[in-house]
């Protein structure tokens, strides 16, 4: 049963995703234990008539090593063979999946927000061109025995869960498609607006988005997808958010999160666990300013898995990047990291206005 998942994926991540065409050059990553999906993929790329020009893979531990034994020059390290690849190639598919998910839980926040600064040169490029349209980027899960773990299922019923997510069990492309159309109607409306406000539990945010555009996700960037974000101006994020699902930064849990901003700053954080680590992420350039303001729309996700892949296209929940911003929204922010923190918003209290009028309540759209 499933057995057909890689060879499903492959092509949807091809033919759709980004839609390889003839002369195209490919970029795979992942790690060794998606080799199937791998080879499934090279195989479509193949006969799309792209050329696959880079497959690099990660093994079991590689992080883990790196982080415990790299000197700070080493964590300081931007690869120039790496940069070069970003600025040229035209298709990168990432392909996410892990053998332990706690491997970095007891590595020093400091290492990671160094080394998560060497690469904020290769971020922000890849960021521009995939803006541009000049770099088509996929991100796609490859079902593993860790993530199972992490969302207390067994094999079976994961595997069964992120092939519902990615709707295989259906004409894949097609179902994807009239995603894109369905919310199209909601960016069209929410791309007119100047303030969003959240309101919920120990929430009432106001973040300004006038003249922002809002981007419609619906399985080119990501799969599985279902959301729609943008970026809030980087001066115009008043008041305080309370995030009901924990922040999970490089498989470190960071619970019950508070945060309260004031002229697009973040002026006050708390958090009930690993508060040390949230401190110290502030302190990264410009990951104190939101980047991105995001609502999911996926309600076949319907658990909590903590992975953000899945997570954040929840239905019926909200989450907020500190960091970096997309340039395709027209946000400004610049920062080594991009960090996801996700708020339910089935709460009888939760309720969004879009300049003053309520169009979302109990994690329903009223727009539609």
């Amino acid at each position: 049963m499933y057995n057909d998942y890689s060879e499903k994926l492959a092509n949807l991540i091809v033919q759709y995703a980004v839609h390889v065409e003839p002369d195209s050059t490919v970029m795979i990553q992942a790690p060794i234990n998606a080799k199937e999906l791998v080879r499934e993929i090279y195989r479509e790329v193949i006969q799309a008539g792209g050329h696959v020009v880079h497959t690099s893979f990660s093994f079991n531990g590689q992080q883990e090593i790196f982080y415990r034994y790299a000197s700070e020059e080493q964590l300081k390290y931007l690869d120039p063979i790496h940069l070069e690849q970003i600025k040229r190639i035209q298709k990168l598919i990432t392909i996410i999946s892990d053998y332990n998910t706690r491997a970095l839980t007891n590595i020093p926040p400091e290492k990671k927000a160094l080394n998560a600064e060497s690469k904020m040169e290769i971020q922000n490029i890849f960021l521009e061109r995939i803006s541009k349209k000049e770099l088509d980027w996929n991100g796609a899960p490859y079902p593993c025995d860790a993530f199972a773990l992490e969302a207390n299922m067994g094999r079976l019923e994961y595997l069964e869960f992120v092939y519902t997510a990615l709707h295989l069990q259906d004409d894949p492309i097609g179902y994807w498609k009239a995603v894109e159309v369905d919310q199209e109607k909601i960016i069209e409306i929410l791309d007119k607006g100047s303030e969003f406000r959240i309101v919920g539990e120990d929430t009432d945010l106001v973040l300004g988005i006038d003249g922002r555009k809002w981007v419609n996700c619906c399985g080119h960037l990501n799969l599985p997808d279902g959301e729609v974000f943008t970026g809030p101006h980087e001066d115009g994020v008043d008041g305080t958010i309370r995030f009901t699902y924990p922040g999970i930064f490089q498989g470190t849990e960071i619970e019950d999160i508070k945060l309260r901003f004031k002229e697009g700053k973040v002026i006050e954080h708390d958090a009930a666990k690993g508060k040390e680590l949230l401190a110290k992420l502030l302190t990264t350039t410009n990951a104190d300013i939101l980047g991105e303001l995001a609502v999911g729309t996926n309600y076949g996700i319907q658990r909590f898995t903590k992975n953000m892949l899945f997570d954040e296209k929840m239905g019926g929940t909200v989450h907020l990047a500190l960091g970096g911003g997309i340039p395709e929204t027209g946000s400004k922010n610049q920062s080594a990291i991009h960090w996801d923190i996700l708020k339910d918003m089935k709460d009888p209290e939760a309720q969004i206005f879009l300049d003053g009028e309520l169009i979302y309540r109990e994690g329903q759209w009223l727009i539609q």
